[in-house]
């Protein structure tokens, strides 16, 4: 079955297609005049919903999407459901991960713990759902790795003593907060 990723995130793309393998994934750079929707929502849930609703009502495919974030206790939370806007960086994540890190500065590293958030959305027809995935860890001193993408460099496991950027991609494909969540919407798809 062919379903629609509502993305133009290539690192996520590739991340999904690894997590589930048996189907035909297209993005949105395979359909023209196809925009990504903005994330207006207040909520993980609320934005993957205007994600893939839009996307379906666009291309009358069962569409997929997610939104994720970094959410960091000594930050109340954030950046959380703002991740992709944080500090006004729009996708420039190494301005980001600075920004994040001078933050963190003096914060010892009891107190820098964070997680992942991920929900996944899946839309078809009149049917529409989510689907959760969240990994723990802490905020490292400084980035580490070249592999993965966003916070990656900096998302510290303590079980690995390493970040996600230093991760194989199959290890990171088997706990990532997104390996989680799609493989639970994955036992929806047909």
């Amino acid at each position: 079955m062919e379903f629609v990723v509502a993305t133009r995130n290539q690192g996520k793309l590739r991340e999904i297609r690894a997590i589930i393998p048996a189907h035909n994934f297209k993005s949105l750079d395979d359909f023209r005049g196809i925009t990504e929707p903005e994330e207006t929502g207040a909520s993980y849930w609320g934005n993957a919903l205007i994600k893939a609703k839009t996307v379906f009502l666009e291309t009358g495919i069962p569409t997929l999407a997610d939104d994720s974030g970094l959410e960091v206790d000594w930050l109340c939370g954030a950046p959380g459901v703002r991740s992709a806007r944080y500090g006004g960086f729009y996708g420039n994540f190494e301005r980001k991960i600075n920004l994040l890190l001078e933050e963190l500065k003096d914060v010892p590293y009891k107190n820098r713990k964070a997680r992942f958030v991920c929900v996944a959305c899946l839309v078809y027809g009149d049917k529409v759902f989510f689907r959760e995935g969240i990994l723990e860890g802490y905020i490292a001193e400084s980035p580490r790795g070249t592999g993965g993408f966003g916070f990656d460099p900096v998302f510290y496991l303590p079980e690995f003593g390493k970040t996600v950027a230093e991760l194989p991609s199959e290890v990171k494909n088997r706990i990532s907060h997104r390996a989680k969540a799609f493989r639970k919407i994955s036992e929806l798809l047909h």
